[in-house]
């Protein structure tokens, strides 16, 4: 008899919703929802307000997504705000021209960051503990200068950066937008980026497997600094003013909910750029839609601290589950999380002792 033909049947292809789409849904309904309470919500003109308000946050968000995913943390990102713009504004006060006034600010704000990097990886300080302290000095710094006094800013081409547009859309708006994708491209298509998800998921294993953990953990905090300083340049733009309390309010505790809420990781390893930046538009959103429906201040602060108790709950039990069938007590969610056949164990045949030797002679 011929042998029966074999069948072959490909594997199910199980199409999984991307990461993103439970807070972009979240950011839908609270979006609808705040355009039913309020038709001013809903506006063109209110749009534009709430992105260009919301892209200093956006930016801390896009640079506390770098340092988050290597498992570390940036508090210095308000304060580098407040000493950017004051750096930026005395250059110009100099008589520096406005590029390149903001050009050394930034590089101010970037050093900054690699401070920070080398205070964690080569001084083995804590991330939270080293840029707690660089807080403190890049808070005092501007105070110390400028005496706690504005500094105003007279080149009104400088303007152009937080009050501009460039094809038709807010500058602040495009420039976040072109920094988004580069940083998420970057990610996802470089070996650097590969090492920073590394980093994040097992620092030792990294090691072993070759990556240079200094160069990461220091590129990451100065990413952290240059966006830092890229919200510092839009804030002081937009008012001209350079003010050394600027960013010292609630950017940092927004700048971490956006990122958490999004889906970045506080323990490192998971998270992408595009849900960092869907975390900051709800955070945006959410700020925005309470002051146009006049709820006050304070309850801003309570409604996103909730936020992001929610999202560190969620990433600890996304952890804690991760390797965890879906179902308990009865039938796996699938046949991959059953355990794989074992092979019958064949047991050598009895040594009878009633065998004889062969002999050696003829």
């Amino acid at each position: 008899m011929l042998p029966a033909p074999t069948v072959r049947v490909a594997p199910l292809r199980v199409r999984r919703l991307p990461e993103e789409a439970g807070i972009f849904a979240v950011l839908v309904v609270v979006v609808l929802a705040l355009s039913l309470i309020s038709p001013s919500f809903r506006t063109v003109s209110n749009g534009f307000v709430l992105l260009v308000n919301g892209s200093v946050i956006t930016f801390l968000a896009l640079g506390q997504a770098f340092v988050l995913l290597t498992g570390g943390i940036d508090l210095s990102t308000g304060a580098n705000i407040a000493m950017t713009g004051v750096t930026a504004a005395l250059l110009m006060q100099a008589g520096l021209p406005w590029p390149l006034a903001a050009l050394l600010a930034l590089a101010a704000a970037t050093l900054l960051g690699v401070i920070n990097g080398s205070l964690t990886h080569f001084l083995r300080i804590p991330a939270f503990i080293a840029t707690f302290s660089t807080q403190g000095v890049a808070l005092a710094i501007p105070l110390i200068v400028t005496g706690a006094q504005s500094i105003s800013v007279h080149d009104y081409g400088f303007a152009w950066i937080g009050q501009g547009r460039l094809l038709g859309l807010p500058t602040p708006v495009m420039l976040i937008a072109l920094a988004a994708v580069t940083a998420g491209l970057f990610l996802r298509s470089t070996r650097l980026g590969v090492h920073i998800y590394a980093l994040g998921g097992n620092r030792a294993a990294a090691r072993l497997a070759g990556v240079n953990v200094a160069r990461t953990t220091v590129f990451v905090y100065a990413v952290s600094g240059f966006c830092a300083g890229m919200g510092g340049l839009i804030a002081t733009s937009r008012l001209m003013v350079g003010f050394p309390a600027t960013g010292t309010g609630n950017e940092l505790f927004y700048s971490i909910a956006a990122a958490v809420v999004g889906g970045v990781s506080l323990f490192g390893g998971v998270g992408t750029v595009l849900g960092a930046m869907i975390g900051a538009v709800l955070i945006a959103v959410v700020s925005n839609g309470m002051n146009v429906i006049n709820v006050q201040s304070y309850w801003q602060s309570l409604v996103i601290g909730v936020i992001i108790l929610i999202g560190v709950t969620f990433d600890t039990y996304r952890r804690s589950h991760k390797d965890k069938p879906v179902l308990r007590g009865g039938r796996a969610a699938d046949n991959s999380a059953r355990p794989a056949p074992r092979a019958p164990v064949v047991s050598p045949p009895p040594i009878s002792e009633n065998l004889v030797e062969p002999s050696n002679s003829p």
